[in-house]
């Protein structure tokens, strides 16, 4: 007797079932990182919502090319169940099917004299813009997101490895706006369909992007991942309203803030950088009650000058470990041994007319703002125990006013709670005709800043394909 069930009451023991689903994602045929097979996943929600992911691999994927269609419905049955893993992120399902020869799919068609097709999905597990300031840049966490496109760069070839990528502009229905980095061949094919649909379309465009990476290149910024799907204009009511209102403030949305104020309005202006996000006083971040990511222009300053320039951490879990040794350690929290890796880390101040704080600096943006490697930064700081010489950042900043992103953060110890600022991302302001700080202001309380810094590590500026996450059933390369 074969039993009808849903997904949740089908597990690896389950004999002679059926159950009745919808295709509500297909990604595209890959190649396996170790270059040993292809495989597409899929995946599948029942008349519940529960969703379970499914796997097919090299013959089956062209068997089963014609008849798999998205929002289709099928019955499915003799598919292999197996146990998912943790060990790539948190999977959607404890377990996962594989579609292979042995698998009954039967279409349900308009025309079925029984079954019915199933309703258009509506369940997403969307993050929302906002949240993003929030959580934690980690190199395996991954969100889903559904978004306008604002704007879409040409393919190009970046960093030393000249991977390449192509760069799009979204924008929430609150008109939050981040960088989406497409890697690879998602620039180069889904890259490319929005790019041609923008150029001959009338609409802004929406955007369903699954399992998409957070990152700080080029600042807090999305990015694809190995298994990350992106879709066009997807199917969903929750998209269909968000293009509605893109239609509705089209203008609205293509120019920047500071051009859409009225000077007559009996609301102030409101200042914005030259990429239109809005500006407030290192005062007002100090007093802000939130977290979150903060927009300021500031004179930056290292004022001191006796720090290490850097730190020593996992390179497992990225936590900080108070040592200037680089030997391999047992880290707790890996529960393995593992090597310390360095990476450049250091506090600086910032200036503005209201008020002085100080924000912390790391990765590739410390780097660059020294003009040193953190190779050769902790060769001198923790091996040699000598100062760097920072006369050449002192003239660099000299004089020059910035456009800064911070974000602020917040920690807990002893039953208080610190909070701490970061900077994301900078750019000197142009055609400065003068200061705008005064340098005679009175230094305010640095936001309880201690030696302890709780900024998310950064992920790697650069495609995050190799060793990706990938979660099974994906094929997987051992690193």
């Amino acid at each position: 007797m074969v039993l009808r069930l849903n997904i949740n009451q089908i597990e690896p023991a389950t004999r002679d079932w059926i159950c009745k689903i919808q295709i509500v994602e297909i990604g595209r045929p890959r190649e396996s990182l170790d270059k040993k097979c292809t495989f597409q996943n899929l995946i599948l929600e029942d008349e519940e919502q529960c969703q379970i992911k499914a796997v097919m691999y090299n013959d089956e994927i062209k068997q089963y090319a014609a008849m798999l269609k998205l929002l289709n419905t099928y019955l499915i049955s003799t598919a292999k169940v197996k146990p998912s893993t943790a060990s790539y992120g948190k999977p959607i399902h404890k377990f996962y099917w594989i579609l292979d020869k042995e698998t009954v799919i039967e279409h349900i068609k308009a025309s079925h004299a029984v079954e019915k097709a199933l309703p258009l999905p509506t369940k997403l597990n969307i993050t929302s813009f906002d949240r993003i300031p929030h959580l934690t840049v980690d190199s395996t966490a991954e969100i889903d997101i559904l978004a306008i496109v604002l704007r879409c760069g040409p393919q190009k070839n970046v960093g030393r490895s000249h991977h390449r990528c192509r760069e799009i502009t979204l924008c929430d229905n609150q008109r939050n706006q981040f960088l989406f980095t497409l890697w690879e061949d998602f620039g180069e094919i889904e890259g490319h369909e929005i790019a041609s649909k923008m150029a001959t379309e009338a609409d802004l465009l929406v955007i369903l992007a699954r399992s998409i990476g957070i990152s700080n290149y080029q600042g807090l910024s999305l990015q694809t991942r190995y298994n990350t799907t992106v879709h066009v204009n997807p199917n969903y009511p929750q998209a269909l309203t968000l293009l509605n209102w893109a239609k509705e403030n089209k203008t609205l949305l293509l120019h920047s803030p500071s051009e859409n104020t009225s000077a007559s309005s009996s609301i102030a202006p409101m200042i914005v950088t030259s990429a239109g996000q809005q500006l407030i006083s290192i005062a007002e971040i100090s007093s802000a009650p939130s977290m979150g990511l903060f927009y300021v222009e500031a004179e930056m300053a290292i004022l001191a000058e006796f720090q290490d320039f850097c730190v020593l951490e996992c390179s497992g879990c990225k936590q900080k470990k108070p040592t200037k040794d680089r030997k391999d350690f047992e880290c707790p929290k890996c529960n393995r041994t593992t090597s310390l890796v360095p990476r450049c880390s250091f506090q600086i101040d910032l200036i503005d007319n209201t008020a002085t704080t100080t924000a912390s600096i790391s990765a590739e943006l410390g780097e660059k703002l020294l003009s040193m490697t953190t190779e050769d930064i902790f060769d001198m700081t923790c091996t040699k125990r000598q100062s760097l010489s920072l006369q050449h950042v002192h003239e660099m900043l000299s004089n020059k006013t910035f456009e800064i992103q911070l974000r602020k953060s917040s920690w807990s110890s002893s039953n208080t709670t610190n909070a701490t600022l970061s900077i994301l991302s900078y750019m000197e302001k142009q055609h400065t005709s003068q200061s705008t700080t005064d340098r005679t202001c009175k230094k305010i309380k640095p936001l309880e800043i201690t030696e302890v810094e709780v900024m998310p590590t950064t992920a790697a500026a650069g495609p995050p394909n190799a060793p990706g996450k990938f979660e099974p059933p994906t094929p997987t390369k051992t690193v």
